[in-house]
């Protein structure tokens, strides 16, 4: 009897987080399919908002340039981050490598206004002009971080017995990295892979102060048209955003899934 009791009132607040957190969305999504004007008074189901969306040639261009940013700063950042991981992994000094970890999260505990702020100050120290470019290696700057975060605890995981032991049986420092850590590092690669990507997609206030005139990303555009009162097509555009999200955490959970899986079978097989 204790035991359902102190299971009920965690699962009452888990119920009503979940509810505050997604009755909103739920809500816009309801009215992406109203065929009036606004959200209130739901005159019936329709798609004209949809129609209007794809319609619209500026946001298709601006969703088209969010997710060439988000791709290419998610590739990027995760090739640069799983480097950087494996190099404080295999950092002996307990210091140096507390040093390169502190300096590797301050971009995560740092506010998006202050990083912004800074990388508009160097990008005008050197010159380089504000648009696709900046905003795509501001991007990967914030989203190394996230990358290291997520493959780190992956190689902590891993036995390092398997490294001599693949030594010892010939393999080479190329092979040891791409036949026995990349392997078992995998999951961790998708995971940062997956929330840089998502990052890169949702980020506003980073983005907000190093876009410039002629390039804009979702999150700028909707807050620039949200002033001037939000309209249905912007709850068609967040509905898609969210279905996409969806399938990108469903994604990850099915290759997460399938890796252990594979784990799992293979030790199996070796005991």
């Amino acid at each position: 009897m204790n035991i359902n009791k102190t299971r009920f009132w965690p699962t009452i607040y888990l119920i009503v987080v979940f509810i505050l957190l997604y009755a909103p969305i739920f809500y816009l999504i309801f009215y992406s399919f109203n065929a009036g004007k606004y959200m209130h008074d739901f005159a019936g189901f329709s798609l004209r908002h949809y129609r209007q969306l794809f319609n619209d040639a500026r946001m298709m261009e601006i969703v088209f340039n969010t997710f060439i940013v988000a791709l290419l700063s998610s590739l990027i950042a995760t090739i640069i981050g799983t480097l950087g991981a494996i190099g404080i992994y295999g950092t002996k000094n307990r210091v140096m490598r507390n040093v390169i970890l502190s300096l590797n999260n301050v971009l995560m505990v740092s506010p998006d206004v202050i990083i912004g702020a800074s990388f508009l100050i160097f990008f005008t120290m050197l010159g380089i002009g504000l648009g696709f470019g900046s905003v795509l290696m501001s991007h990967i700057a914030f989203s190394i971080p996230i990358v290291v975060l997520m493959v780190l605890p992956k190689l902590n995981e891993m036995n390092y017995s398997l490294l001599d032991a693949a030594q010892d049986l010939g393999a080479n420092s190329w092979q040891v990295l791409t036949r026995v850590v990349l392997p078992y590092i995998t999951s961790g690669i998708f995971a940062g892979f997956f929330m840089a990507f998502t990052y890169s997609l949702d980020d506003f206030a980073v983005t907000f102060f190093v876009t410039g005139n002629g390039f804009s990303t979702l999150s700028v555009e909707i807050y620039s048209r949200a002033r001037q009162g939000v309209s249905l097509e912007i709850n068609a555009l967040s509905t898609l955003m969210f279905l996409i999200s969806l399938i990108l955490v469903v994604g990850y959970f099915m290759i997460d899934s399938y890796n252990s899986g594979r784990k799992a079978k293979k030790g199996k097989l070796s005991a």
